[in-house]
């Protein structure tokens, strides 16, 4: 059993928890591997939260990630909280408040740099041309990726000849597209309907 408290745990003492909500893809889970190895001390200003018997309550994706880097030892804070309390605290670590704004990340920040970070910002920021993408930049079989943290925001990419042409489609869909940094935006209502996997828009 950890007492109470900020300290350093081996990392063998420590356990998944397995009611945690999140998972992390194998792409993503590579590049938190190497933030760790890249920038250690990052997990010494965020301590994994645990309980005394060692169940992780909040790091989990980090403890998974500090393993598969060979990492011996982590900093950990050991709670006694009531069973409402660490679900409460599960649900609402796991929780973003907040949303990113694309337009400052756009232009005040590396997209290379912020992607290798393990931030999913999308061909747009890494500087390619959407006009100029060939059909191996594109997979349109992989499902649409939510913008931010908000569940009903979806990533659409269109590839026109022109940026006429793109005017003429978006016009015709009823959307006004909005500059923001390099990104075009548009909010709208879809009226056609799509499934994983489809290669088309009916």
């Amino acid at each position: 059993m950890l007492k109470l408290g900020l300290q350093n745990a081996k990392i063998t003492a420590l356990k998944s928890n397995p009611k945690n909500p999140r998972v992390i893809k194998n792409d993503k889970f590579n590049k938190l591997v190497q933030s760790i190895q890249d920038f250690p001390a990052m997990l010494e200003a965020r301590p994994i939260v645990c309980r005394p018997d060692g169940v992780v309550l909040g790091g989990n994706m980090r403890l998974k990630a500090s393993l598969e880097a060979g990492i011996q030892s982590l900093p950990v804070h050991v709670v006694d909280w009531s069973e409402d309390k660490q679900e409460e605290f599960v649900i609402k670590d796991n929780a973003s408040f907040g949303e990113w704004d694309w337009d400052i990340l756009a232009n005040e920040w590396d997209a290379q740099q912020i992607s290798d970070w393990g931030l999913n910002i999308g061909n747009w920021a890494a500087g390619h041309d959407a006009n100029n993408l060939s059909e191996s930049d594109l997979d349109l079989n992989e499902e649409f990726d939510p913008i931010g943290t908000s569940s009903d925001l979806f990533k659409v990419v269109f590839v026109f000849a022109s940026k006429d042409e793109a005017e003429t489609y978006l016009q015709g869909i009823n959307v006004t597209p909005k500059k923001a940094g390099q990104v075009w935006q548009v909010e709208f209502t879809p009226s056609i309907s799509y499934q994983k996997g489809d290669s088309k828009t009916q």
